[in-house]
């Protein structure tokens, strides 16, 4: 690896996407201890070789390093490296305002600034798929890829007790069933949910139920009564009300406006009828 960095200046249009790669780059550090500042932006530093200590917060805590690992830099916070043999890394910096809605994601989480993986591959995948895009100057790209990392990196324990719930969320259950079936009390689902999805576990299964009913006005062929019961409702109208007050509209005008109508619509059904065979 060759040290190398690219520093980018976004423009308007650039910072209308709400995420903005401000400059990326790879670097070896010797064991020399490295000054302590403090960034006036984001930055994940992805330790590929090495291992030490990263000196991070007011208190200028220690913190255990050892490679892989993803180092979390946070705008104004004083940090410093403290290698204990050489390392390898690769870097980036990003501001925008999505920064406030990844932390409210708790993907951005200044009190876990050293995050280990059990298996790094999709983390180093993405940082590599980084660097390589940033060197095309695709402004799209370079943000998606961006996005994609953050995604990658923030990954949660937690993401598996929300797709868990997602899954059971068309059950009809109180949310003290939902967290004994998935082995949790009550307190565990909702912060487990609350670090993965910024929200509650109500909210979470009333949107996953809405999704699916969405999916079954617009593909499926049934009444409203039979798509309510499909994902967790017993009460037509009461699912009716509710649809239109978290959607906008009847479950009915959102078939007529979210689907493919007329002959497009059946052959598309008889495609799909026969791609499941």
């Amino acid at each position: 690896m060759h040290d190398w960095s690219i520093y980018l200046t976004p423009g308007p249009a650039e910072r209308q996407l709400g995420l903005f790669c401000l400059g990326v780059g790879e670097q070896t550090h010797g064991t020399a201890a490295a000054p302590e500042r403090a960034l006036g932006c984001h930055a994940l530093v992805w330790l590929k070789e090495g291992h030490g200590h990263l000196l991070h917060g007011p208190d200028r805590k220690l913190h255990e390093v050892h490679a892989p690992a993803m180092l979390w830099l946070f705008p104004g916070v004083v940090h410093g490296y403290r290698p204990a043999t050489r390392w390898r890394q690769a870097w980036t910096l990003f501001s925008g305002p999505a920064t406030e809605a990844l932390t409210s994601l708790a993907h951005l989480d200044p009190s876990r600034p050293v995050r280990q993986y059990s298996d790094p591959r999709p983390v180093d995948r993405a940082f590599n798929r980084l660097l390589r895009v940033s060197t095309q100057r695709n402004v799209v790209q370079l943000t998606g890829a961006l996005y994609d990392l953050i995604g990658q990196a923030g990954a949660l324990p937690d993401d598996s007790v929300a797709a868990r719930l997602a899954e059971l969320a068309c059950t009809p259950m109180s949310v003290e069933d939902y967290a004994s079936t998935l082995g949790l009390t009550l307190k565990e689902l909702r912060d487990a949910v609350r670090r993965t999805t910024g929200s509650t576990p109500q909210e979470l299964v009333l949107s996953t139920r809405l999704s699916s009913a969405k999916v079954l006005l617009a593909e499926e062929d049934l009444s409203v009564a039979a798509v309510a019961r499909r994902v967790g409702y017993d009460d037509p109208a009461y699912f009716s009300r509710l649809f239109a007050a978290r959607v906008g509209m009847s479950p009915v005008a959102f078939r007529r406006s979210g689907s493919i109508s007329g002959p497009i619509s059946d052959l598309w059904r008889r495609r799909r009828r026969l791609s499941d065979v």
